[in-house]
């Protein structure tokens, strides 16, 4: 097992959690000079993103309109943050 470094998630109660990711990776997906913490902010919203399409655009039967409001924020949110919506950087046609 290659070594990693150890980050702490800090919820908006106080609540906390550790996950442990290899360096490697993150000079992998470093853009430039980014901080490691904001690598990782980058991945956990790109994967809420990714989540929340999935199961909005692809579930059968629909879904509730606050899980859609919330995949709206999501994706604006995503935007925001990578200058890309999310279908561009999923490679969906318009």
């Amino acid at each position: 097992m290659s070594d990693t470094k150890t980050f702490t998630v800090e919820g908006p109660d106080g609540e906390t959690d550790t996950v442990d990711v290899p360096p490697v990776m993150l000079e992998l997906m470093r853009d430039g000079d980014e901080p490691d913490a904001e690598i990782l902010a980058d991945i956990v919203l790109q994967a809420f993103a990714q989540q929340a399409h999935a199961r909005v655009h692809h579930a059968e039967g629909g879904v509730a309109n606050e899980i859609e409001d919330a995949n709206e924020t999501l994706e604006e949110l995503f935007e925001d943050r990578f200058g890309i919506s999310l279908a561009d950087a999923m490679g969906h046609q318009h």
